[in-house]
């Protein structure tokens, strides 16, 4: 198994200056997703994740925790136009919630 080489440029984007900002979607199997993003190159990049299955099970991922037996980070640009913006309180409140 290869190392997961994801680690330092998402903590690297974690621990940046950049403006973030927080986002809703979700899926056709009734999972909800919520992402906090920088942008870098023009696009949007999550640094963290939050997916919440249709029975309410939360999994949180970040540089620290970049996957699990439940899913990972995504590791694709965020394709903000399919999601609906959130405000910081918003995602943090989910985030503590799910910790």
């Amino acid at each position: 198994m290869l190392p997961d080489l994801r680690g330092p440029l998402v903590k690297q984007l974690a621990e940046s200056g950049a403006p973030r900002r927080h986002w809703h979607g979700a899926d056709e199997d009734g999972g909800t997703w919520l992402f906090e993003s920088v942008e870098g190159d023009g696009e949007h990049w999550a640094i963290r994740q939050i997916e919440i299955g249709p029975r309410g099970a939360a999994h949180r991922y970040w540089w620290r925790h970049l996957q699990d037996e439940h899913g990972f980070l995504t590791d694709q640009a965020l394709e903000i136009w399919e999601l609906t913006e959130i405000t910081e309180a918003a995602f943090e409140s989910v985030w503590q919630a799910a910790g």
